[in-house]
Formats: C-alpha cells, structure tokens, sequence
C-alpha cells in the first residue's frame, strides 16, 4: 500500500506540474507590457526605445544617477523587455520553475512532489503573485533576482554536499548580482554568507578562498546599490510626510506589521505549524541550515522599516526562504512518519488549489467567463 502511495503521490505530481506550466505561461501571455515596463523599454531619459546592449548601458548609468539604485534588475528588466513579450512570456514561466527548484534545492528536498510543493506555494502563499511574477518590472526585482540570491546562498549552505567547478571565478558576478538585487535581501544575503564563514571558523574548518571573494562582491553589490546617488534624487521626490518623526515611525511599525499579519501570514502560519510538528511533537532537530534562513527571513522582512514604504511585492523574497524551511521540515517529518506522507501532499495540494484558483479566475476574467 505504501508503494502503490508513493506512485500516485509522483505521478499526479508531475501531472499537475506541467498543469501549472501550462497555465503559468497562458498567464504570462495574457498579461502586456504595462506601467513602468514601458518606460524601461526607452532610454530613459529620452522617449526613445531601447534597439541594443549599448542603449541599455547608457540607460542604467542615467537610471543610477538619477532615479536609483537597482541597477542589475532593471538592466535584466530591458534586456528581457528587449527581447519582446513572446520571449519574455517564456521566459518568465522558466524562472518560475528554475525558482521552484532552487528552493527545493535549498530545502534538500529534490523529489517531484516537493517540487509541485514548491511550485504551488509561490503562488497559493504570495502576497501579490501578479506584481511580483508577472509584471516584468516587478518579475525582474523580485522573481528573478530572488533566484540569484538563493544560488548564491546555495554555494554557501551546500558547499560540503556538492563539487562546486569553478566557483572561484563565477561566485564574484554572482555574489554582486546576489548584493545588488534589492534593498532589503542584498544585505541579508551577503549576512548570511558571513554567518556561515564565522561558523565554519567557530568549528575550525577551512573557508575557501571562494567564499572570502563571495562575500566581498556581495558586499560590494549591496554598498552600489544602496549608496547610488538616483536614491536621493528620487526619495526628496518622495519625500514622507512632515507630521514629525514619532508619526512617521508609527507609520514603519505599521508597514512591519502589516508585513507579517497581512503579507506573508499565509507563509509565517505554515512555517509555525511544520515547527511544531517537527520540534515539538516529533522532536527533530532544526538544523543549521533552517536556522539561517529564519534569520535571513527575519532580517529581511525587518530591514523594510528602513523604507517609508513596503508593498506586498517585497515580501516575496522573505516568502521565499520561508519556503525552503517549510519543505525541509516537511521533508523531515515525512521521513520520520512515511505512512502521513499523503496527509502532508494534501496539505501540498490544498495551497496548489488556491494559487491556481487565482491565475484561473484572472483568466477568467479575461476570457469573459468571469461576468
């Protein structure tokens, strides 16, 4: 009986996964070009579109001086924009399974149905799965530069477990990607990697030479990003409000809250119940790994009161190490009670069920089906 469990829990895993292909690129398809994307698809600082490399170099140079600092994601933005929506579509549905199984990668957990897990919580526990995956301004800051943040957390959490070939020379784009992705996970994750050499000290291991480089062009990402002079330019136009400084932090400790009780509640519910289960009741250990991720989840979600704004979209790469924690506890408690593991897939797919439930009513809608 159990065998007989574990062939319908995989098969209907990898239906379901080219269910959500198919879906996930029909939404893509469905949505244009909107908002900042066209003005990202001209130079800029003149109404003129975007034809090669060139004019996206030029752009990204006005675009740092002069409006801020997110040069890498808005450099990938024009360059996915430039390639048109057919590509960009294909390109987007890619990502999001490249993303999945990156988490699932970061979790251990590398099997199909923890892959259609992952895949199913990005958008059943997302604050906002349309300005965050598939507007293509919010895609490239959010979608895509998550991805390169969790591969280069990857090379650090993992490092014992996998032959990583030539790393010496690829960590460095990576890790100033990684830095200079957005505001509040480029400096989580150059911690991280930190935290990690520190331990390897701690226990009198030897930190390669890689990591030492890693770190520093993270740091480096993140210290452009942030210092770019088109930050203030663009926050004296958006300046706060002069009702004095105790409202203004009333305001921060609004948005924090509104961050975790509204945003990525969904995902702090979940991540408190396989703690439970696996801490409490099960008594399995945390791991260091786990560990880690929680601090980088809550480092990131508590650098955004450093921001007098903080839109459901930038939860998304907290919401996403919150989800590595969720597999690799799951992964735990599965291990340990094989005869549940169906209980846990239902749990899997009821959070499919509703991510689904939001891209089919947008098609709906769309299609006229939805009045």
């Amino acid at each position: 009986m159990r065998e007989k469990q574990k062939k319908i829990i995989q098969w209907s895993s990898l239906a379901l996964i080219l269910l959500t292909g198919i879906i996930v690129w029909r939404v893509n398809y469905e949505i244009d070009f909107m908002m900042d994307d066209e003005w990202y698809s001209t130079l800029l600082y003149a109404d003129t579109p975007i034809r090669n490399l060139g004019d996206i170099v030029h752009a990204q140079i006005w675009h740092y001086f002069n409006w801020g600092g997110r040069s890498m994601a808005h450099a990938l933005l024009q360059m996915i924009l430039l390639t048109g929506e057919s590509w960009a579509d294909i390109l987007n549905t890619a990502m999001t399974f490249i993303l999945a199984w990156l988490i699932c990668q970061a979790a251990g957990r590398v099997r199909m149905p923890y892959y259609f897990a992952a895949l199913g919580m990005l958008f059943g526990l997302n604050a906002n799965w349309k300005m965050s995956m598939f507007w293509e301004a919010g895609a490239a800051n959010y979608l895509y530069m998550t991805g390169f943040i969790l591969a280069f957390l990857l090379c650090y959490l993992k490092y014992e477990e996998k032959n990583l070939w030539g790393i010496t020379v690829w960590i460095l784009p990576l890790g100033l990607i990684a830095g200079w992705s957005n505001e509040n996970m480029g400096p989580v994750v150059w911690i991280l990697s930190l935290v990690v050499m520190l331990l390897r000290r701690r226990e009198q291991k030897k930190i390669p030479v890689w990591m030492y480089l890693g770190n520093i062009s993270c740091l480096a990402g993140s210290i452009l990003m942030i210092v770019a002079p088109g930050n203030f330019v663009r926050s004296g136009e958006t300046a706060e409000s002069t009702r004095g400084i105790l409202w203004n932090l009333y305001l921060r400790c609004y948005s924090e809250a509104r961050g975790a009780l509204e945003y990525l509640f969904p995902t702090l519910l979940l991540t408190a119940v396989v703690l439970v289960i696996c801490k409490g009741i099960l008594k399995e250990k945390i791991g260091r790994d786990n560990v880690l991720l929680l601090l980088g989840a809550l480092l990131s979600w508590g650098a955004m009161i450093l921001s007098p704004h903080y839109p459901d979209r930038a939860s998304f790469g907290t919401m996403a190490l919150l989800l590595c924690v969720i597999l690799s506890l799951a992964g735990k408690a599965v291990d340990r009670q094989k005869e549940n593991a169906w209980m846990y897939y239902s749990c899997a797919m009821l959070v499919w069920l509703r991510g689904m439930y939001y891209l089919a009513e947008f098609l709906g809608l769309c299609w006229g089906w939805i009045g």
